[in-house]
């Protein structure tokens, strides 16, 4: 499954109407996004339960702005419209499994009463 173009206007219902997501932000200038592209599009074909989003910087320059991108590539995952991990840098595909089987083990709401208990 190819990942999904990702834009101000279906960035937030992607999120919140998925389980799992991965969002990519790149651009096609970056040698770093160019090495991550197929590691990213071979996983996205193992995990087909997984949306796999995916952020062209340059086209959706106010979204990576909303998104405090800096430094691309940048992953970030979501499980349950929450941010459970941001990372600028591509990861080799065993870094990328790992993150992966992470974020389907994270128990969200343990996740979110922890978060909410730091911040009371």
């Amino acid at each position: 499954m190819a990942a999904t173009a990702l834009g101000q206007h279906n960035f937030e219902t992607t999120i919140t109407d998925n389980q799992i997501v991965l969002v990519d932000f790149w651009a096609s200038w970056c040698g770093p996004c160019r090495m991550f592209a197929p590691i990213y599009e071979k996983a996205s074909e193992e995990h087909p339960d997984i949306v796999f989003g995916s952020v062209n910087t340059e086209e959706e320059q106010a979204l990576s702005a909303a998104a405090g991108i800096s430094s691309i590539p940048t992953l970030m995952a979501f499980k349950d419209g929450s941010l459970v991990f941001a990372q600028a840098g591509a990861l080799p595909a065993p870094a990328l499994s790992e993150l992966i089987g992470a974020v389907r083990a994270l128990d969200i709401e343990a996740a979110r009463a922890e978060a909410a208990a730091k911040e009371a």
